[in-house]
């Protein structure tokens, strides 16, 4: 066999070798932990904290101070007054504040009031630029000018 060859092998088998000189040449499995594991450590620690479920909540807004809104639909809540402690279980979704308007409006209060104040004029000054562009468009419209003398309704009929 070419002594290149062999050495080559030789060091492959190193990289793949574990164990001492008689163990079989394989890779380690690594096991991943799941996020079950912490999920039963948190329930044990609110179980200690004797936290009460809250039924009949149908979404949960968390307003950051960029102006956007973490929004979780029909999540799970427990809460321990005595404690101040709350727990949300469900799936959070990043949205902005125009995504949630309608339905949200009842939920704001002073400090966000003002970043719906800005989305207004904002969408005001958005407003007024399609505005200036529509007017621009009635006027290059093919509406004839009346002219002296002729009568445009006859030509119509």
């Amino acid at each position: 066999m070419d002594p290149a060859k062999l050495a080559k092998l030789q060091a492959a088998a190193q990289a793949n070798r574990i164990g001492g000189k008689g163990t079989p040449r394989r890779k380690v499995k690594k096991v991943h932990k799941s996020s079950g594991a912490d999920d039963k450590k948190l329930q044990a620690t609110l179980k200690k904290m004797n936290v009460q479920p809250i039924q009949a909540i149908e979404e949960v807004n968390m307003f950051k101070e960029d102006g956007n809104v973490i929004h979780f639909g029909a999540p799970k809540v427990h809460a321990s007054v005595p404690s101040n402690t709350f727990a949300l279980y469900g799936n959070g979704e990043e949205k902005e504040l125009t995504e949630l308007v309608p339905g949200i409006l009842n939920q704001l209060g002073p400090d966000s009031l003002a970043s719906l104040r800005k989305l207004a004029e904002s969408y005001q000054n958005m407003q007024k630029a399609q505005g200036a562009e529509g007017k621009k468009d009635d006027e290059e419209d093919d509406i004839p000018d009346l002219v002296e003398g002729e009568n445009f309704e006859s030509n119509v009929e």
